[in-house]
């Protein structure tokens, strides 16, 4: 699923091709799954004729902003994305929504597995499932001692807490892993156990990871070589670290967790559950 830099990357794409123009045309896909409270022909006659005035984005959800409301809102769900082209005969594959400039540009949305989402809001900041996530840590990092308080509420394994957009919007499974890897934290700790020392260093961790993530415009091949991201994939036993670690795996908040128990502490067994 796209994390916060990918959906950074995409609102980018977005606001460089449509921000200021019109939306001569638009047309949306038959796809009653992936359109949430809207049919998708009135969300193409809705949308059709509008300025794009804006194009924000909180956590993994991005919307654009139009000169009259309602706005839409897009979640991609696993695989989705944006795609830009210049002719119709160059429209993409499960393509769900096309919107097409005064210009001619074109935008369209995939997504192949039908996960995503589209919706018309009238203040996405305002309304679920926007409203309902924590601050986004690129452009609002809580403060050390709001998010030390943040994580003493919860029981859950700072891994799952992570994962909880309510808590920080925008983490998905490799920001979390690369984060507690850098951090040196046992993704099984509870979070409310961890020192303020620790959380500091966590949040310095996960300022620096999603901070070059985005700069490097969400291009996995430019992050850095040091990154457990580049090894962490398909569970291989004998996956090892660019230094050499052993990385091992379990379940933890119903997603494979990759760590590494020579830096990070832990068991490599995945603790059962008390009945």
């Amino acid at each position: 699923m796209p994390e916060l830099p990918e959906v950074e990357s995409r609102r980018r794409i977005a606001e460089r091709y449509l921000l200021g123009r019109t939306l001569a045309r638009v047309s949306a896909a038959d796809d009653r799954i992936v359109f949430h409270g809207v049919l998708p022909r009135t969300f193409a006659r809705v949308v059709s004729g509008t300025q794009v005035t804006g194009v924000s984005r909180k956590g993994k959800i991005l919307w654009l902003e139009l000169d009259r409301r309602p706005w839409p809102v897009f979640h991609f769900g696993m695989g989705g994305t944006f795609h830009v082209y210049e002719t119709a005969a160059r429209r993409p594959a499960y393509w769900k929504v096309e919107l097409v400039t005064s210009e001619g540009t074109r935008l369209a949305m995939t997504n192949p597995r039908r996960l995503g989402r589209v919706r018309l809001q009238e203040d996405p900041l305002r309304e679920p499932p926007v409203s309902l996530l924590g601050p986004d840590p690129l452009d609002a990092m809580p403060p050390l001692g709001a998010l030390a308080a943040l994580l003493s509420r919860r029981a859950a394994p700072i891994k799952a807490a992570l994962l909880d957009q309510g808590v920080l919007a925008g983490i998905g499974n490799w920001i979390a892993d690369e984060i507690l890897y850098q951090a040196r934290l046992d993704p099984g700790r509870p979070a409310r156990d961890l020192t303020r020392g620790e959380i500091r260093r966590l949040r310095a961790r996960l300022g620096a990871v999603i901070r070059k993530a985005v700069a490097v415009d969400a291009d996995s091949n430019r992050f850095p070589a040091s990154w457990l991201f580049h090894h962490r994939w398909g569970k291989n036993p004998e996956a090892r670290t660019a230094r050499g670690e052993r990385i091992a795996y379990r379940t933890i908040g119903g997603r494979t967790t990759a760590w590494v128990p020579e830096v990070q502490g832990g068991s490599p067994r995945t603790p059962r559950r008390r009945r």
